[in-house]
């Protein structure tokens, strides 16, 4: 069967581009892969946490995942750290990638800045922890955003490496998948800069645990201009916040951009605000409201995710054992 590996990391808050980019697509998957959903803990360490906070981010994202319609009994889902496996694998995947390929890698050059040569070295490896989660389970596919694609590249490669290195086709070469109309959600504060758990503004983004009150008012207060909407699409794409803002009520309500204008153009922004926070509520209150309800019961969500780690690891620990035996470690 087709396997589907995919996670998020538990910094900060999760939000509606998390949501229309990733969960909502998982959601569908599941009826059609075998799947795999990771908390990647792990690869949160490459930025300071604080311990209890991390903790709590964690069971959040689970029970994001499981709020939006996630089947931990029909799914796996775990948080990366309880399975060693990955770090093993993530080791012996690095003694087979060269550094020139990790020196391509634009997300650690954009991260780094400047500052480059203060930067740990798990931002710079990241990428080969990541290629470990998804080889580790020989996914066959990933869906991955537009700003993760460079490295789901180079987890092919890795894999392609190894299988050539060690005259076997062990791993499979994962393929990536980019869904639906709302891949890439922009800022409500900057319509060319992308939603970010990052940004120093509440009002850039809307997280998934806004009551409706709070998604209203950042909507409202979401950057616009001062024109109508247009009738087309090209006349949309020059206006980036305008932009933003159809490309999210389309994802919401599952109707392409051309479909919105046809229903707006024309219309005010302060009309067609009006339309998006009750169809953004309607979407995302319900998730919102499960979400209090599963993080409500703390050791619930200890309990899911503990079962599935016994189920992953279950897999993991089978696969390794094979990369150990066909390079040359010896298992007494």
């Amino acid at each position: 069967m087709n396997r589907i590996f995919s996670g998020m990391q538990p910094t900060r808050q999760l939000h509606l581009g998390n949501y229309l980019g990733a969960l909502r697509n998982w959601v569908e998957l599941q009826n059609s892969y075998e799947c795999i959903f990771c908390v990647v803990d792990l690869h949160a360490l490459t930025i300071d946490q604080d311990p209890e906070v991390l903790r709590n981010n964690i069971r959040e994202v689970a029970a994001a995942y499981i709020a939006a319609g996630i089947d931990p009994e029909k799914n796996i889902l775990f948080n990366q750290s309880v399975v060693s496996a990955h770090a093993e694998l993530g080791w012996i995947l690095s003694c087979h990638t060269p550094l020139g390929w990790l020196n391509r890698m634009t997300q650690f050059k954009e991260k780094a800045g400047k500052q480059k040569d203060m930067a740990n070295l798990g931002l710079y490896a990241y990428p080969t922890l990541m290629a470990a989660d998804i080889l580790l389970y020989k996914a066959t596919h990933v869906p991955v955003g537009e700003d993760q694609k460079q490295h789901l590249e180079l987890a092919r490669d890795i894999a392609g490496a190894f299988n050539r290195r060690y005259e076997t086709d062990f791993f499979p070469l994962p393929e990536p998948q980019i869904l639906g109309e709302a891949t890439r959600v922009m800022s409500l504060r900057d319509g060319k800069k992308k939603m970010s758990k990052s940004d120093e503004s509440e009002y850039s983004r809307i997280n998934m645990t806004d009551d409706a009150d709070t998604i209203a008012q950042k909507i409202r207060k979401a950057k616009t201009d001062p024109e109508p909407l247009p009738e087309t699409v090209t006349e949309l794409e020059a206006r980036p916040e305008a932009d933003n803002l159809v490309t999210i009520y389309g994802a919401l309500a599952g109707q392409s951009r051309e479909q919105v204008l046809a229903q707006f153009a024309g219309s005010q922004f302060s009309d067609f605000k009006k339309s998006l926070v009750d169809l953004s509520v309607d979407k995302l209150a319900p998730i919102t409201t499960r979400m209090k309800e599963l993080l409500s019961d703390k050791a619930e969500i200890d309990r899911l995710l503990k079962t599935g780690g016994e189920r992953a690891a279950a897999i993991a620990e089978r696969n390794l054992n094979d990369v150990k035996d066909i390079i040359g470690l010896l298992r007494p």
